[in-house]
Formats: structure tokens, C-alpha cells, sequence
């Protein structure tokens, strides 16, 4: 395993896989500002304009484990490209797509480059670059995965009001090319240890994951069944296998068990708050959906600033009480928007810095928690867990946030709001009552 001395590669490194990670988290949620433009241009349901949609989240959800994996032994250099490369043309298929039937392939098939892009870019921070440079690189991965994905909305809000949602498209693409020649250039190969695939253990996480994420999707009791029986399957499959593809005894310790639950609780309550902020800007105060989506970047670039500072401020007080501090602002933020909400833009902005500060401070302990648990030659399947954490954490805040919408819209507010205190509460009680 080679760790990467030079301070201007390292550099490059990490402006190549950001390049590359933000054209992943930005189609997250590109698409959602284009809803009534797919649906006149297709002449297609609400159902199936969300499954144009959740098609991509979808597939990178349920392939994040067995793709992290493979990039761990087949190099993550060929990965990167070759996930860049079908990321690409799958991006442009899209924007072309004349039917529902190529534009939800071709989602697919983004969902798929995606997948194979997302490990691999928190991997080759954890693999190569050394002890005292990672915390702050990962620091700055996170800031962007947590933040690209308002700014990738603010960018697609502006094409969709000013030209077409096919440019939508345009921006994945030209970041795809531009990474190509980045990591082309600076990023080193690097892979872990060569031992057999494990199939049934990709398989039957690909088999759960998907039915779980299906399920907060959709509410179907089937797909939470047949998630259940995957996930399940390969617990039962990992515990007895020579090689498995995670091995699930390791969520004994309690620092990667704490780093999960964390990165599940923050990411959950952002999608929740995210989703709640966007209709109160356009409802309440009647506001376009580009001038909505302006209202909530002060929340991203401040978890991308804080993101970025999060490392120093644990290499001085400790990652603990950094995690501590950031969970405990995003709580303060959530009880700022419960009590203060009104009908004014200013009335929320408090609680929008507050959350902005406590993601950005929270994340990055976090995700090292994570990746620090697994040797340097599994970091893919590291960066995988954390990925498919995110995930799991985004589906579940949409779909408690659904069920408490099912009131007014206040009172639903003030009940997301709170109930999302009192999951911060608990989480900082845990962080600091945690041992050693």
C-alpha cells in the first residue's frame, strides 16, 4: 500500500475524487426540481416520474457493498475510471432519452457508474494518504458529500428555470470528464488483499439493502420482507464465511457501531429538514423553486466550511467532543426552527446556521470512525458501509417525515422538528457517556 508523500499530489488527489464525488451527490437530487417538466415531456404518472427519480438512488444503494468491495481487489484506480466512464454515458443517454423506458435505463445505469465511484474516492483517502493528512481530507470528502447535494439542487433549479431540464444532465457530464483526466493523471492505484469474491455475500446484501431502501421509499411490506430476509441471509452467510465481504463482528466495536449511528441519525434528520425547508419557502412564503433553493445554501456552505475545520478542531480537542459539539448544534438548530418558525424567511435561518454548523462538525469524526475501523486494504468496503449508512439514514427521515406530514403542515413541522431534538439528544447522551 503505498501513502502518498507529496503535498501537491495529495492536493490533486483530493480535488480529482471531489470532482468525481460531487458529480455523484448532485444527481441525488438534480431531478427532484425537473418533477413537472419529465412528466409533461413524457406524459408520465407522478409514480413514474419518481421512479425516473429513485431509479439512481436505488441502484447506488443497493450496489455500494459488493462495488466497494470489488475496487478493494481489482484496484481502485480502474474502478474510478471505469465508473467514471459508465457514469458518463449513462448521464448522456439521459439527457438524449426520447421514452420513460430509456431515461429510467439510463438511470440505472447511472445508478451502477455511481456506485462504483462513491467507495472508491473516500478509499483512496483512507488507503494513501497518511495518518496526520486524513483526518482533514476526509474532512473535506464529507463537506462534500453533505453539502454537493443542495448545491448540485441550486445549479439544476437555475437550468430547469432558465433553459431545459436536458442540461441537467450537462453538468455530471462535464465533472465526469473533467475527474477523468484528474485521476487519470494524479491518483496512484492501490488494492487490498487478493482473495476470493464473495458472491453470495454481495449478492444477499445487494437483495437487502435494496429491499429495505425500497421500502422507505414506497411503504410496501413485501420489499420490507424480502429486505429483511437479505439482510438476514447475509449476516447469517458473513458470520460463517472464511472472506466475507464485511465482517459483521466488527460491529462490536464500539467506535465504528457509534460512527454509523451517528452518520444514520445526522443524514436522516438533514433529509427530513431539507424536504420540510424547500415546500415552507415555496408555500408559506410563495417563493420560486430557484429562490428556494438559494434560501437553503447558507445550511450547505456552512456544513462545507465546518466540515473543513471539523478535523483541526478534533486534532485540538479531541474527535469525541468535536462529535459532541456538532451534534449538539444541530439539536439546538432543530428546537430554533420549532419554536421560532413563523412566516418569515429570518425565522428559520437561525436554526438553519445552527444545523449547518452541527452537520459540518459531526460528519467527519464520524465517517474516520467508520473507515478506521476496517484495515487499509478493505477500505472500499469501508467507505461503502458509510455510503450505504447515508443512505439508509436519507430514505429513513424521508419516510418518517412522510407519516408526520400527515397533519397540517406545522404541526407536522414542530413534530419532525422535535422528534428530531430528541434523536440528537439521545445520540449526544451516547457520545459522551460512551466509553473508552
Amino acid at each position: 500500500m503505498t501513502t502518498i508523500d507529496s503535498t501537491r499530489q495529495r492536493t490533486a488527489v483530493l480535488v480529482a475524487i471531489s470532482v468525481a464525488l460531487m458529480a455523484v451527490i448532485s444527481s441525488v437530487t438534480g431531478l427532484n426540481v425537473a418533477q413537472p417538466d419529465l412528466a409533461a415531456e413524457f406524459g408520465a404518472s407522478r409514480s413514474t416520474v419518481l421512479w425516473i427519480i429513485n431509479a439512481y438512488v436505488l441502484t447506488l444503494s443497493a450496489l455500494l457493498l459488493p462495488l466497494g468491495a470489488a475496487g478493494d481487489r481489482w484496484g481502485r484506480k480502474p474502478a474510478l475510471l471505469t465508473g467514471l466512464v459508465v457514469f458518463g454515458v449513462a448521464n448522456v443517454l439521459a439527457g438524449l432519452a426520447q421514452s420513460t423506458e430509456v431515461i429510467l435505463a439510463a438511470r440505472v445505469l447511472s445508478g451502477v457508474g455511481a456506485a462504483t465511484i462513491m467507495p472508491v474516492t473516500l478509499a483512496v483517502i483512507t488507503s494513501s494518504f497518511p495518518e496526520k493528512e486524513r483526518g482533514r481530507a476526509i474532512g473535506v470528502w464529507t463537506g462534500v458529500a453533505g453539502g454537493g447535494g443542495l448545491l448540485g439542487m441550486f445549479l439544476s433549479a437555475v437550468l430547469v428555470d432558465w433553459a431545459s431540464w436536458r442540461l441537467l444532465f450537462v453538468l455530471p457530464v462535464a465533472l465526469v470528464v473533467v475527474a477523468l483526466v484528474m485521476v487519470w493523471r494524479s491518483v496512484p492505484d492501490s488494492r487490498g488483499e487478493q482473495h476470493p469474491f464473495d458472491v453470495v455475500g454481495a449478492l444477499t446484501s445487494v437483495v437487502g439493502v435494496a429491499g429495505l431502501i425500497y421500502f422507505l421509499h414506497e411503504r410496501d411490506v413485501v420489499s420490507l420482507l424480502v429486505g429483511l430476509a437479505g439482510t438476514a441471509a447475509f449476516v447469517a452467510w458473513e458470520l460463517r464465511h472464511r472472506t466475507p465481504l464485511v465482517d459483521v463482528r466488527l460491529f462490536r466495536e464500539k467506535e465504528l457501531a457509534a460512527g454509523s449511528v451517528t452518520i444514520l441519525v445526522v443524514f436522516g434528520v438533514q433529509a427530513g429538514v431539507s424536504i420540510m425547508l424547500y415546500p415552507f419557502f415555496q408555500t408559506v412564503l410563495g417563493w420560486s423553486g430557484l429562490l428556494a433553493t438559494v434560501a437553503l445554501l447558507p445550511m450547505a456552505g456552512l456544513m462545507m466550511v465546518t466540515s473543513g475545520l471539523a478535523p483541526r478542531l478534533a486534532e485540538r480537542v479531541g474527535a469525541r467532543t468535536t462529535t459532541a459539539l456538532g451534534i449538539a448544534a444541530a439539536g439546538l438548530g432543530l428546537a430554533l426552527m420549532a419554536l421560532l418558525v413563523s412566516d418569515g424567511y429570518l425565522s428559520v435561518l437561525p436554526g438553519m446556521i445552527a444545523m449547518g454548523i452541527g452537520m459540518g462538525l459531526s460528519m467527519p469524526p464520524a465517517t474516520e470512525a467508520i473507515t478506521s475501523s476496517l484495515p487499509r486494504e478493505r477500505q472500499g468496503v469501508a467507505s461503502a458501509l458509510n455510503d450505504v449508512t447515508r443512505e439508509f439514514g436519507t430514505a429513513l427521515g424521508v419516510a418518517l417525515l412522510g407519516g408526520m406530514l400527515s397533519a397540517s403542515f406545522v404541526d407536522g413541522w414542530r413534530t419532525f422538528m422535535w422528534a428530531g431534538v430528541a434523536l440528537m439528544a439521545a445520540l449526544l447522551a451516547s457520545v459522551v457517556l460512551r466509553r473508552r
